[in-house]
């Protein structure tokens, strides 16, 4: 009894992963989206640049999701926008990446 209440909380506290914004709620099972971050008076860019971070459980998270890793990933000088993509499966793995464009 005692074992499925901790496995029951390990997977209720899992969903506290770690809080990056999302236009929404998180889903349960599975989470998709994209969100803006910043938008600049330059014209739109050609050029893209990623960076991701991702977790585990919630109880290990490695990356390096900053916007200058996804500038320099993306060999941008100038960035024209910023946005946030978010994706998370069952609460178990979760991935967010920064994606910049610009030229």
């Amino acid at each position: 009894m005692k074992k499925l209440i901790v496995m029951g909380s390990v997977v209720v506290l899992s969903g506290c992963m770690a809080g990056t914004y999302q236009p929404v709620g998180p889903g349960i099972l599975y989470t998709e989206t994209i969100a803006p971050v910043m938008a600049t008076s330059n014209s739109a860019g050609s050029k893209t640049g990623r960076a991701c971070a991702e977790s585990f459980l919630g109880w290990i998270t490695r990356g390096d999701a900053s916007i200058t890793a996804a500038q320099k990933n993306g060999n941008i000088k100038t960035i024209s926008s910023v946005n946030l993509e978010n994706e998370s499966i069952l609460s178990i793995y979760a991935k967010s990446c920064t994606v910049v464009s610009g030229y």
